[in-house]
């Protein structure tokens, strides 16, 4: 998919180096968009797609970082806006399940691992980002929350899916509050979608099945699903779009 809007415009990707955040950056880049690549673990992959970004003739740097601490978000931040010049683009990827516990089994611990990885990680980025994105006459963020967030996901999800919740409800409240300075909030929520790290690691090939058999168009989805409709919404930055959340689960669930 080719987005003309968004030529020549610079991308900040968090985990943009794996699963649905790998696809995100490909995307972008050919769109022929600069992209800034972070990455926590996946220090190769970033590197291969500089490497693409490169061979397309568009820019891209790659910075690593733990965004659960506040310095790490901010420097990855200052590093993007540093070496692309602007920021036009947010695109707010990071996130894990981390492990399936029920409730009896999630310790405080867990519990704030969970909510530090999924939406304080989220929240240092984009404070980090907002002043940068109001330099521009227009800019988007997008957020990435999960079906989960709207059913509540499968056993073992509880931590899980009260993050991605959450991030409905920042994305909303962010949407109004960003919106004098030009900057259009929204999120997607994706379903099942296999071929990733995150299904391969959390998700049975009996459960994936069980999943794919309720939903109505019989296929799972995969990451360029999510990346075209990523690509979509940021590139509605000087449009009407702010505050939603894209459903991306092949209509099994709707509202």
């Amino acid at each position: 998919m080719i987005n003309n809007k968004l030529a020549g415009k610079n991308i900040l990707i968090t985990a943009g180096a794996q699963g649905i955040g790998e696809s995100i950056t490909k995307h972008f880049i050919d769109s022929k968009a600069n992209v800034a690549i972070h990455y926590f673990s996946s220090s190769d992959t970033a590197s291969k797609l500089q490497q693409y970004a490169l061979s397309k003739g568009v820019k891209a740097i790659i910075v690593g970082g733990d965004l659960t601490k506040e310095t790490d978000a901010e420097i990855v931040v200052a590093e993007t806006v540093k070496q692309l010049g602007s920021l036009d683009i947010l695109i707010n990827n990071a996130g894990s399940l981390v492990a399936r516990r029920l409730l009896g089994e999630i310790d405080t611990n867990f519990w704030h691992k969970v909510m530090d990885i999924n939406l304080t990680s989220m929240l240092h980025v984009t404070r980090a980002a907002a002043p940068h994105l109001a330099n521009q006459e227009h800019s988007s963020i997008v957020n990435l929350a999960s079906l989960a967030g709207r059913k509540g996901g499968h056993p073992g999800s509880l931590a899980y899916a009260t993050s991605k919740g959450a991030i409905l409800t920042f994305t909303r409240a962010l949407s109004t509050e960003l919106g004098p300075q030009g900057t259009k909030v929204n999120a997607v929520a994706p379903g099942l979608i296999l071929g990733t790290s995150f299904h391969n690691t959390h998700t049975t090939k009996e459960s994936a099945a069980a999943t794919i058999a309720g939903i109505p168009i019989q296929r799972a989805g995969n990451a360029a699903d999510v990346a075209r409709a990523v690509l979509y919404l940021a590139s509605e930055y000087d449009g009407f779009i702010t505050g939603a959340t894209l459903d991306i689960n092949g209509g099994v669930y709707n509202m």
